[in-house]
């Protein structure tokens, strides 16, 4: 995502148009620009507003590793595992299981 979707997608925000779906998809576009923070504060309000997103989950833990908040990964992937499986959603928790397997291996 360029710059110029990233500053029309502050700008619905700041016009009130909050939603689930642009909050991922400026958190997308933040992360796909390396700006992992700005990412996971993004993510972090897209669980928020839909916690059963596990999608949203999975970029979120993954946006937290990239900004050095192990922790912090290791908990969303663990909870977003949680809803991905209730959903019936197996590819996104399996793909979140190997995620959170590296960063365990990585606090030891």
């Amino acid at each position: 995502m360029d710059e110029q979707a990233i500053t029309q997608f502050e700008k619905m925000l700041a016009d009130g148009k909050d939603s689930v779906m642009l909050r991922y998809g400026l958190g997308n576009g933040y992360l796909s620009q390396g700006d992992a923070r700005a990412a996971a504060a993004h993510f972090a309000k897209a669980v928020e507003l839909d916690p059963s997103y596990s999608a949203a989950w999975k970029l979120y833990g993954k946006a937290l590793a990239q900004s050095g908040d192990q922790a912090g990964a290791i908990h969303a992937y663990r909870t977003g595992i949680e809803v991905a499986e209730k959903r019936g959603d197996r590819q996104a928790a399996k793909e979140m299981q190997v995620f959170l397997r590296r960063l365990e291996k990585t606090e030891q």
